[in-house]
């Protein structure tokens, strides 16, 4: 199944060889030298890391999700867009997305889902020593949407955002272990969710139907040492932020008229090239992970991937020879949740009585970034 060589390229047209080994060291290629940004784009860093490691003795023990009650389905924006139902299903997978409603922000996407975990848990909210979500969509630019939940569900916690877009959740999962594991936090409060119709320019045929809005939440405590993180890695080039990303906004380019008049408040985003690069991270970090856990994909009791596109996922399990049955999917129902994504994926799996102790389940996200998170946990 291992293939030689697993490196991430933005585009397959500009190679510098390398080797990458089982060494602690990142292998990098080094940007070609370029003035215009589609050259940046086709130019980017090849960046894969053989880096992984493991953090046992914790356990997820609850899950929740919330998804607004607004459902968007494809012939709804055929009658109100214009946009073409069939293509929709057919190049994603989609058939509806759920749109939060106006004065509806993540902050209250991920309160709900953290009060569905805190009563499938059964805890009192006192033994919640720590807050950290997962978004890009934040309800402000301070204070933090990881602030909001915590005021909003009355906690005594430290708060914080953690931005990885798609892979926000991954990222958040795997810090919010090391407090746990380390007896720095007893119960963690982990969450994943984006209100992505608010960035999306409403009448673009090619993103706004792939993104939906919701939460997912789990409560992270310490677990017996089989259980948690047998394997996982995070990775990150940033040389390929072009390909999908707000331009307008932020310190480097302040929000002016003129940009919300050309629309460079919203997400942009090159689908050829981003397509391209998401089925190869897919596969190489999934065949990455396995390897260094001397597993197969045999020994995996469900595959939980970002719920961001079928073709990619349908090409990445065909590369990849994973049974489709064991890929759990919702994506016709919510679209891309982005950082929402996995973690409602979770929580739908294991209400279904899908996900059961001992399973072995593999998580995988993706996205803007880029960025990129894989992790192998026994429940």
């Amino acid at each position: 199944m291992q293939r030689p060589s697993p490196h991430f390229p933005v585009e397959s047209t500009t190679s510098q060889g390398h080797s990458p080994s089982d060494s602690p060291q990142a292998s990098v290629v080094t940007k070609t030298s370029t003035k215009s940004p589609a050259s940046h784009r086709k130019s980017a860093r090849k960046v894969f890391s053989q880096r992984t490691n493991s953090l046992l003795g914790i356990q997820i023990v609850a899950s929740g999700s919330y998804v607004p009650d607004q459902v968007v389905t494809n012939e709804d924006l055929q009658a109100e867009r214009g946009f073409d139902p069939d293509w929709i299903s057919q190049r994603t997978g989609i058939l509806e997305r759920r749109h939060a409603p106006e004065g509806q922000a993540t902050s209250d996407l991920c309160v709900e889902a953290a009060r569905r975990a805190i009563r499938s848990a059964r805890v009192d909210p006192s033994e919640i020593d720590l807050v950290l979500v997962g978004t890009f969509t934040p309800d402000f630019n301070c204070p933090s949407t990881a602030c909001l939940v915590q005021d909003k569900l009355g906690l005594d916690a430290p708060a914080v955002d953690l931005q990885a877009a798609c892979s926000g959740f991954i990222y958040a999962l795997v810090t919010g272990a090391q407090y746990v594991a380390t007896g720095n936090s007893k119960m963690a409060l982990v969450i994943g969710g984006d209100c992505n119709s608010r960035i999306v320019d409403p009448q673009d045929r090619r993103i706004a139907p792939l993104f939906g809005d919701g939460a997912g939440a789990v409560l992270v405590t310490q677990g017996d040492p089989h259980q948690g993180l047998i394997c996982y890695q995070m990775g990150a080039d940033g040389s390929g932020g072009p390909l999908l990303q707000c331009s307008a906004g932020g310190t480097r380019h302040p929000m002016t008229i003129d940009d919300v008049e050309a629309g460079r408040h919203y997400l942009s985003m090159d689908g050829r090239t981003v397509f391209k690069w998401a089925v190869r991270v897919l596969t190489d970090t999934i065949e990455l992970v396995l390897s260094k856990s001397g597993m197969s994909i045999h020994d995996v009791s469900m595959f939980l991937v970002h719920q961001a596109n079928k073709r990619i996922i349908d090409a990445a399990i065909s590369q990849l020879g994973i049974d489709p049955d064991r890929v759990f999917s919702n994506l016709e129902r919510y679209g891309n949740t982005s950082g929402g994504s996995i973690p409602l994926a979770l929580d739908e799996a294991f209400q279904a009585g899908q996900i059961n102790r001992g399973d072995t389940i593999l998580m995988c996200g993706f996205g803007a970034g880029l960025t990129w998170g894989t992790s192998l946990f026994r429940w």
